[in-house]
């Protein structure tokens, strides 16, 4: 049986220095000029799912518990679970190990039908000021946490990894149709500051040095 090949919806005009076959795609470990950050690196291969039970609190995926309140979110074993709403939670498998699938019918992997895409590094917040009125960095809320709304004017998922001045990051999804238009939006709100792809090797650094 032929095997179907996972293509990302995001495509950089930068070119790429290492690759990598993984989940039935090629995936860009490194790009040639990544620059000193701001980065954007695309992780829409990375396994996501959509949660929804009347009785979420009593799901328990791979051992972890549920947020209780919407916003919250938990970080453990390379897997981040947001709490969405009432019913709802959003699960994004971060690190690159093999995850088995959750069995229910209350989960719906979304992985294929959305783009998934992390800013990284100095200057995130003065880039992210000019395409939302959200605020990343609320000073009551605890990171990581979860905001729903309007990025570039597109209906987004997006969690504050980190809001220091030493270490800046978030992630944010969409769905899949709106890759084009938010991956030029994010660049030009960028190019004052110098934002660049990144490959994941970029990511995976970030992510074992500090969250």
């Amino acid at each position: 049986m032929e095997t179907i090949q996972r293509c990302s919806p995001v495509e950089f005009e930068s070119k790429p220095a290492k690759t990598a076959e993984q989940d039935d795609g090629s995936v860009v470990l490194e790009y040639e000029d990544e620059g000193q950050g701001p980065w954007v690196v695309d992780l829409s291969h990375r396994a996501r799912w959509d949660l929804q039970d009347s009785e979420i609190s009593g799901q328990r995926p791979w051992g972890m518990n549920i947020p209780q309140t919407p916003g919250q979110c938990i970080f453990n074993d390379g897997i981040l679970i947001n709490r969405m709403n009432r019913t709802q939670a959003s699960i994004w498998h971060l690190a690159g190990d093999n995850l088995d699938v959750p069995d229910g019918s209350a989960f719906t992997d979304v992985t294929d039908a959305t783009v998934f895409l992390a800013l990284l590094g100095k200057d995130v917040f003065s880039i992210t000021e000019k395409l939302t009125s959200l605020d990343f960095l609320d000073p009551s809320k605890q990171t990581p946490f979860l905001l729903q709304g309007p990025f570039s004017h597109v209906p987004c998922q997006i969690v504050t990894l980190e809001k220091t001045q030493e270490r800046s990051g978030i992630l944010y999804t969409c769905s899949r149709g709106y890759a084009r238009d938010m991956t030029a939006a994010v660049l030009n709100a960028g190019a004052e500051f110098e934002l660049r792809p990144a490959g994941q090797n970029k990511f995976d650094e970030w992510l074992r040095n500090g969250f």
